[in-house]
C-alpha cells in the first residue's frame, strides 16, 4: 500500500468513527407498462389529463431481496448482488420527481427521437460548439416560464449557483479602481443560513477573490436581515435565498423580501430548485405563487427535480446572461448538456405547463398528509425531526419493512441531534398511498411529539 492509499484508508476509518461514512443504495428498474410511442412536432406534444399506468413507475422501485436484507442491517450494498430473481417493491417517499415526469412517454420519446437523429449532439462547451437550436429552444421556454428576458442553461443546478456567485464576485473585482477592491467597492452578499450547499460553496469561492463580504442572516428572519442591511454601508448588495428549502420544506418569506428589496435596493436572487413546476398556477415557481415574479431579479432553477430530466438554468436579463456566460467558470469550462436531454427537458416544460392535474394532485396529497397526521405541513417536502441518529435510522428501517423508501437525514447534512426523516410527496402518489404510508409512519414516530423544520439556527457557511 503506497502512502496515499494509507492516508485515504486512515481518513475512511476516521469518517467511520465519526459516523460520517456514506454508501450508495442502488435500486433496480423493471420493465414499465407499454407506453404510446407517437410524437408530434413542435409544442403540440401528446399530453394526458389524468394519471396513467406508467406514471406509477416514477414512485415504484424494486430491489433484490439480498439488498433489502443488507439495508435492514445497515450494511452497504454495491448493487452487484448475483441473486436478482426475487425482488422487493418499494414505494418512494424520498425522491424529488414531484410531478412524476421522469416516466412520461412524451418526454422519453423526445429524448429518443433527438438521439436517433443527432446522437448526443456536439460534445463541447456551449461557448465553443456545444450550443444548438435545441438548447436555445429550451432556454426560451424557461425564460417565458419565469417571466424573464432570457435564460442560460448550465450543466446542473449546482453549477448554476456556483457560476452566479462567482460572477457576483467578478463584478466587485472588475469595477474596483485598484487591484484589490476597497470595502465600499466590494459586493455585500446576504445569505440565509440554511441555503443550499451550491450557494454556500459558490459564495466561498467568490470570497476567495476578496471582492465580496458575506453576511449570514438567521433562517427566514427578516428582522435580522433588515438589521444587517441597515448597518451595511456598501452600495452593491445582493440577497440570495432558497425559495423552498430542500431540507426543511418551508418557504422563504417572499413578500417581506420584496418589501426589503424596495427599501434597500438590493439584487434579489432565489434558488427555485424545488418550486419550479410545482408552485404557481402555470408552474412558474414560488415567485409566481406569491405574485412577485417581477420583483425577483435572478431565478436559478433545476431540470432534475419536477421536470424529471437533468440540468440547471439561470433565468435573468440579457445583460446578466452575457456576464455569466463570460465569467461563470462552472458554465464556461463544462461540456454542454447532451442534446437528447435538452430535447427531453423542453418537452417537460411543455408537458408540465399543460398537464395541470399534476400540480393539483401533488397539493391534494399535501392536504391528505396534513389531514391524516395533524402535522401542519405547507409543502410537498416534509421534514420530520426525530432527534438522534439512532432514532432516525430505526424509523427509516421500520418504514423499509413496511415497503416504503424514506431516507434518514443525518449530520453533516443537518445539525447533531436534529436527525430527521425527509419525506417527499409526488403527484403520482394516490390518497391510498398516503393512508398506507401515514399508518406505517405512526408506528415509528409520534405525530404529537414530532418536530417540524430544523430551524435551530444551524449555519453551514
Amino acid at each position: 500500500m503506497n502512502s496515499w492509499d494509507n492516508w485515504v484508508e486512515q481518513t475512511l476509518h476516521k469518517l467511520e468513527r465519526l459516523q460520517l461514512l456514506r454508501s450508495l443504495r442502488p435500486i433496480y428498474l423493471r420493465n414499465e407498462p407499454q407506453k404510446p410511442t407517437t410524437t408530434v412536432e413542435g409544442d403540440d406534444l401528446q399530453v394526458f389529463h389524468q394519471m396513467q399506468l406508467w406514471d406509477r413507475s416514477s414512485v415504484e422501485v424494486h430491489i433484490p431481496e439480498s439488498t433489502f436484507q443488507k439495508w435492514l442491517s445497515d450494511i452497504p450494498s454495491s448493487g452487484d448482488e448475483e441473486d436478482t430473481r426475487k425482488f422487493r417493491k418499494l414505494l418512494l417517499f424520498s425522491g424529488n420527481d414531484y410531478l412524476g415526469l421522469s416516466s412520461h412517454p412524451t418526454i422519453g420519446n423526445a429524448a429518443a427521437k433527438a438521439a436517433q437523429e443527432h446522437g448526443m449532439g456536439p460534445r463541447g462547451s456551449a461557448l465553443i460548439c456545444g450550443y444548438t437550436d435545441y438548447h436555445r429552444r429550451l432556454e426560451s421556454s424557461l425564460a417565458d416560464l419565469k417571466k424573464k428576458e432570457d435564460c442560460l442553461l448550465c450543466p446542473t443546478g449546482f453549477a448554476a449557483n456556483m457560476a452566479l456567485m462567482v460572477v457576483l464576485g467578478n463584478v466587485g473585482s472588475l469595477l474596483a479602481a485598484g487591484k484589490t477592491p476597497l470595502t465600499n467597492e466590494k459586493i455585500a452578499i446576504f445569505s440565509d443560513e440554511l441555503n443550499h450547499a451550491s450557494i454556500i460553496d459558490g459564495i466561498r469561492l467568490a470570497e476567495r477573490q476578496k471582492s465580496v463580504e458575506i453576511f449570514i442572516y438567521r433562517h427566514c428572519d427578516m428582522i435580522h436581515l433588515k438589521a444587517l442591511l441597515s448597518s451595511c454601508t456598501m452600495q452593491k448588495k445582493v440577497v440570495v435565498t432558497d425559495s423552498l428549502f430542500s431540507m426543511d420544506g418551508d418557504f422563504a418569506p417572499m413578500i417581506e423580501l420584496v418589501k426589503l428589496r424596495k427599501q434597500h435596493g438590493f439584487l434579489l436572487v432565489i434558488d427555485d430548485a424545488h418550486g419550479t413546476f410545482v408552485c404557481g398556477k402555470t408552474g412558474g415557481g414560488v415567485a409566481e405563487e406569491f405574485h412577485c415574479e417581477r420583483d425577483v431579479d435572478i431565478c436559478v432553477g433545476t431540470l432534475s427535480k419536477a421536470a424529471g430530466c437533468h440540468g440547471g438554468f439561470i433565468a435573468c436579463s440579457k445583460r446578466w446572461k452575457q456576464l455569466i456566460q463570460s465569467r461563470g467558470r462552472s458554465f464556461i469550462f463544462s461540456t454542454t448538456t447532451p442534446l437528447p436531454i435538452a430535447a427531453a427537458a423542453h418537452a417537460a416544460v411543455i408537458v408540465a405547463r399543460k398537464e395541470t392535474w399534476r400540480r393539483r394532485a401533488i397539493w391534494s396529497r399535501v392536504q391528505d398528509f396534513r389531514a391524516l397526521t395533524g402535522i401542519p405541513i405547507n409543502s410537498p417536502i416534509i421534514s420530520l425531526v426525530v432527534g438522534s441518529e439512532e432514532k432516525a435510522l430505526k424509523a427509516s428501517r421500520s418504514l423499509l419493512k413496511s415497503g416504503f423508501h424514506v431516507t434518514a437525514i443525518r449530520p453533516p447534512t443537518v445539525p447533531p441531534n436534529s436527525c430527521r426523516l425527509r419525506v417527499t410527496l409526488s403527484a403520482t402518489h394516490t390518497r391510498a398511498d398516503i393512508e398506507r404510508f401515514t399508518t406505517a409512519l405512526s408506528n415509528c414516530v409520534n405525530f404529537q411529539e414530532i418536530g417540524i423544520h430544523g430551524s435551530n439556527g444551524y449555519a453551514r457557511l
